[in-house]
């Protein structure tokens, strides 16, 4: 009897590690993506949590968010160092964005996180951010051209307005799906601030980044959404993953990334709405 308990136990503990291999490898292959194509791993992890392992979308979101601030975190530091950050631009994305998190994470907690109703919320909003991030991955430097003029006339009033409203809509994304502080942000913060150069471009989007999802983190803990085992399982696989990912990512074709990324994400968002 205590032999075949000491087995059952064994083949257990034997079962965790490998769930937890597996998390790890998708850790590394997701941070591998992003250090080669810089878009956000919410795009990449969240799906792949949901569709591979069977992780509820709630969990796969709230357990991505924390990984995404103390990444982001440590990004921001050395944009900060190097004074590659416009602060003023974060904060004006920040007033909205923070408030806005804070509404859409008190809207889903009266639903109840883990409602068939949150679910399809959290699946749809998802399903739709994939395919924006995928549209702005193609098209981008074409959209930019178009709008570029346009939005260059605008006053400063209104480009300070229209950054407080970006902020929002990307604070009611990133908390319902963990998605849309990479790409979608990077690419609205062009849009508003067509002069800014590149270096200062990716420190403020990611600058924003970390006190949306910090808040988006914080919220998704409270509601119970969060899951610290498999957030230490993802991570263990993904500094490895970003530094070579980083490595290669001067040696593969831009065009080539761009539309194998672009044809995942579309992929997966239709995997999603059948799901």
């Amino acid at each position: 009897m205590i032999r075949s308990h000491a087995r059952s136990l064994a083949k257990s503990q034997a079962m965790i590690h490998s769930v937890d291999l597996l998390y790890s490898i998708s850790g590394f292959c997701v941070s591998l993506l992003v250090g080669m194509t810089g878009v956000g791993g919410g795009s990449l992890m969240t799906p792949l949590l949901i569709l591979l392992f069977g992780v509820h979308p709630a969990t796969a979101a709230g357990t991505d968010l924390p990984y995404a601030a103390a990444t982001k975190g440590a990004g921001t530091l050395v944009h900060g160092l190097n004074r590659s950050i416009d602060w003023r631009i974060v904060g004006r994305l920040a007033v909205g964005s923070v408030p806005a998190t804070a509404l859409t994470l008190l809207a889903l907690s009266s639903f109840g996180i883990y409602s068939g109703a949150a679910r399809s919320v959290i699946t749809a909003v998802l399903s739709g951010a994939l395919v924006a991030t995928a549209a702005v991955t193609i098209f981008r430097k074409q959209v930019l051209s178009l709008c570029a003029a346009h939005v260059g006339e605008l006053s400063l009033r209104r480009t300070t307005l229209l950054a407080v409203l970006v902020g929002a809509v990307l604070g009611l994304l990133v908390s319902i799906s963990s998605v849309g502080a990479g790409a979608l942000g990077a690419t609205a913060i062009v849009f508003l601030y067509p002069r800014l150069p590149m270096v200062r471009l990716v420190g403020t989007d990611i600058a924003h980044a970390v006190p949306l999802t910090l808040v988006a983190g914080i919220g998704h803990w409270m509601l119970g959404s969060i899951d610290w085992h498999l957030l230490g399982a993802l991570l263990g696989g993904s500094v490895p993953g970003i530094v070579i990912g980083s490595y290669f990512s001067v040696r593969v074709p831009d065009a080539v990334l761009r539309f194998t990324l672009a044809a995942t994400l579309l992929l997966v968002a239709g995997s999603l709405c059948k799901a």
